[in-house]
């Protein structure tokens, strides 16, 4: 029976006979509208041009980054397979997907604003969109979102004011906005239990309030390196963490992490060498058989130990060492946040300055940060170099956990080329000889160690820089030993926009996936920014028209005649190492003996040098 006939004759049927017809009605046109709405999410799953539906199954729940609930809905997009051209975050039609519930698009290079239409997605949880390029100001229709647990911002150009509904999402634990431009008022959390959020290097400004959240013992807040003023009231002191580093505020900050732990049950293990560390290991089970506390141990010169001395050995010591050197983690002695963790700056007894990386504590309850710690003190404590980060010791307690490292000055190179004044001192000389300490880095990683070891997240971030612009690599949680009995295949790591291409499709991890890494940083060091424009065109004929002169960092004037052979040769190396297929690109061996003794001759004039001609040069790399 029609509708229609249903509706025209309803005076003389019983309202339940009425509605069981309605709902049978209903379940036949179900599986037609639920296949519309499927083709509807694959047309604009193809319109965007992320995915290539012809190198695909035709069902968009078998592509890559794709999950799908029981009924073919997508509910999951990650990271797709791009296409050469650069993206923008508007090329995706967000309405065709109400079901999605984690949208995590990060390091794409996208461009762009973000779209208004984002708001649609009533039901996500996650939203991630870290590392693009995204511009404009925060739409207010992020405030739609009511189910958003995390949203993840940072590492963009977005603008203006945070909207208040946004940082008051009723479900909203983690919001990081950290690395844009944003400006307006200091925030404040009102309805939240758990809450942390990352505000830092904005330009946030105002005077900062005597609260910032509802319920400070249960809120985490960075606002370091921004441009607040004032007083630090006493009422900040109860937050569970607070970061108001490089700000223009006046007053002592007595505000910190509140999490203690019994000095009792910690040990600090220092890295050695392997005899003493063998002899060590044997102390300490000894120890922990025994039940007692080593008494008899000589405390020479200083009663507080020597945290680098093994002689001076005693975990007690060196812990108490480190608890008084900090104030027991005192926010004040804070640097900086990273993709997790905090890291701290400390002057041991000794007068030696170093720096301390230590999980927060709802991170020691996360299996992926506690493995990428204790993979970092694995990686860290059987190699030695100058151009590799110095472990000094590491505490890996199920409580508390937290690395010792050499401190460095000048801070990350992403750090350095994103400040103006610090790129201005970054000039070409010091710019070439940091490509050089990285490649010598990445070739007693690759061809001196056996098995050789593979860092598989070699960015700016990642390169560390003291305080006469020397480079160390850093940050080995996802390095990799090479196996050569395995396939080496494994999980896809690593910061977008450095990944080598190949691992999207092969998840088989090999030194060319450092180099391709190397490439970019040494492009990004060169230009002053991420290459990702650059990379795009390489596959096209414009680069012709792109002269090398035109893409150098504008901060800086034209290299001098010997600056300017560095910096051509450093560029056509960099090229090499960004050629798609692995097999072209050169090892770090070839790389270090290129930078050593092969003198590229300066037959034109640099204003007349395009990009085109440097890939087109042969170095006779390969």
């Amino acid at each position: 029976m029609e509708l229609s006939n249903i509706m025209s004759t309803a005076p003389t049927i019983p309202a339940k006979v009425i509605v069981v017809l309605l709902l049978c009605k209903a379940i036949t046109l179900f599986p037609n509208i639920a296949t519309a709405m499927i083709a509807e999410e694959k047309r604009a799953l193809l319109q965007s041009t992320w995915w290539n539906g012809n190198n695909f199954s035709n069902d968009p729940c078998e592509w890559i980054g794709i999950s799908c609930n029981n009924i073919g809905r997508v509910i999951s997009m990650r990271t797709p397979i791009l296409t050469h051209q650069q993206p923008l975050l508007a090329d995706l039609n967000f309405t065709a997907f109400l079901n999605l519930e984690d949208l995590d698009l990060r390091g794409m290079g996208l461009i762009g604003m973000i779209p208004t239409q984002i708001g649609d997605l009533r039901n996500l949880t996650s939203l991630h969109l870290i590392g693009n390029f995204l511009q404009g100001e925060l739409p207010s229709t992020l405030a739609n979102l009511t189910h958003l647990k995390f949203l993840d911002l940072s590492r963009n150009y977005l603008a203006g004011a945070i909207p208040s509904p946004i940082l008051n999402l009723p479900k909203l634990e983690v919001l990081n906005v950290s690395q844009n431009k944003l400006s307006g008022n200091i925030p404040y959390i009102e309805n939240h239990i758990n809450f942390e959020g990352d505000f830092s290097h904005n330009m946030i400004s105002g005077v900062l309030p005597r609260s910032l959240c509802f319920t400070p013992q249960m809120c985490r807040i960075d606002l370091s390196y921004n441009n607040i003023s004032g007083n630090i009231s006493r009422e900040l002191g109860k937050m569970q963490y607070i970061n108001l580093q490089n700000n223009f505020l006046s007053g002592k900050e007595k505000t910190r992490d509140s999490f203690k732990m019994s000095e009792s049950t910690l040990h600090i293990f220092i890295s050695m060498d392997i005899s003493l560390a063998i002899l060590i290991a044997g102390y300490i089970i000894f120890k922990l058989f025994k039940r007692k506390r080593e008494s008899k141990i000589e405390r020479r010169e200083s009663k507080n130990g020597n945290l680098f001395s093994i002689w001076n050995f005693d975990g007690k010591i060196a812990y108490e060492d480190i608890i008084k050197a900090t104030e027991d983690f005192d926010i004040k002695y804070c640097i900086g946040t990273g993709a997790y963790g905090s890291v701290y700056k400390a002057q041991l007894p000794s007068g030696k300055i170093v720096a301390l990386k230590k999980l927060h504590r709802g991170e020691y309850e996360n299996p992926s940060f506690v493995k990428s710690f204790h993979n970092e003190v694995k990686m860290l404590a059987e190699i030695r170099h100058r151009n590799i980060v110095k472990l000094h010791g590491f505490c890996l307690h199920n409580r508390c956990m937290f690395l010792i490292y050499e401190f460095m000055e000048r801070g990350s190179l992403f750090y350095v080329l994103n400040k103006a004044d610090e790129a201005r001192e970054f000039d070409w000389r010091k710019r070439v000889n940091v490509i050089k300490g990285i490649a010598n880095a990445l070739f007693y990683m690759h061809h001196d160690c056996a098995p050789p070891i593979i860092h598989r997240d070699i960015t700016s971030s990642n390169v560390l820089l003291n305080s006469r612009m020397e480079a160390v690599v850093s940050d080995f949680g996802t390095a990799k030993i090479l196996n050569p009995d395995s396939s080496n295949q494994t999980l896809l790591v690593g910061t977008y926009g450095y990944v080598a291409p190949e691992l999207a499709y092969t998840l088989v991890v090999t030194e060319k996936c450092d180099v391709y890494g190397f490439g970019v940083v040494t492009l990004e060091t060169i230009i002053g920014k991420h290459p990702g424009d650059l990379i795009s065109s390489l596959s096209n004929t414009c680069t012709e028209s792109i002269l090398l002169k035109d893409v150098l960092d504008p901060r800086l004037p034209l290299p001098s005649r010997q600056d300017a052979r560095d910096v051509i040769l450093l560029i056509k190396i960099a090229l090499a190492c960004l050629k798609p297929s692995p097999n072209s690109r050169p090892s770090m061996q070839q790389v270090t003996q290129k930078l050593l003794f092969f003198k590229l001759p300066l037959a034109i004039p640099l204003n007349n040098i395009s990009i085109q001609h440097l890939v087109n040069q042969d170095l006779q790399i390969i």
